[in-house]
């Protein structure tokens, strides 16, 4: 299961640094570009909402099935230790998939109000030459 944490750290860095390129000053030139291949990348980048959905029902069934260790004297405290460290590993993952949803559905807004300024931006320029 690790492979699969790695592969949603991996995309939600990816969106966070396209996020970064497209909102920083002084890109103008680049921007164009940018949105162009941001906004291909979109559809393959929608993948990671049925895969973080997927995992958030495999940190569901994890938490479901542990054994309960509620109290320091009703277990060892090797399995008290491993009871808490899967507790923190669950609450890790669970803030990595919200930030992937996150930075997607940032990303696809970002994308689209780009693409619309850049529409009206055209039609304002069409507007100035027709006068």
């Amino acid at each position: 299961m690790a492979l699969e944490w790695v592969v949603l750290g991996y995309a939600a860095g990816a969106e966070a640094v396209m996020l970064i390129l497209l909102t920083m000053p002084g890109l103008n030139p680049l921007r164009k570009g940018l949105v162009y291949v941001t906004k291909n990348l979109l559809k393959p980048f929608l993948s990671i909402v049925p895969f973080c959905m997927f995992l958030l029902m495999d940190i569901y069934w994890k938490y479901e099935t542990k054994p309960s260790c509620r109290s320091h004297g009703s277990c060892t405290p090797t399995e008290y230790l491993r009871y808490h460290k899967s507790i923190m590993k669950s609450q890790r993952n669970a803030l990595l998939i919200a930030a992937a949803l996150l930075f997607y559905w940032l990303l696809y807004s970002l994308t689209n109000l780009l693409s619309r300024i850049d529409q009206l931006n055209r039609r304002i320029e069409i507007l100035k030459s027709d006068d």
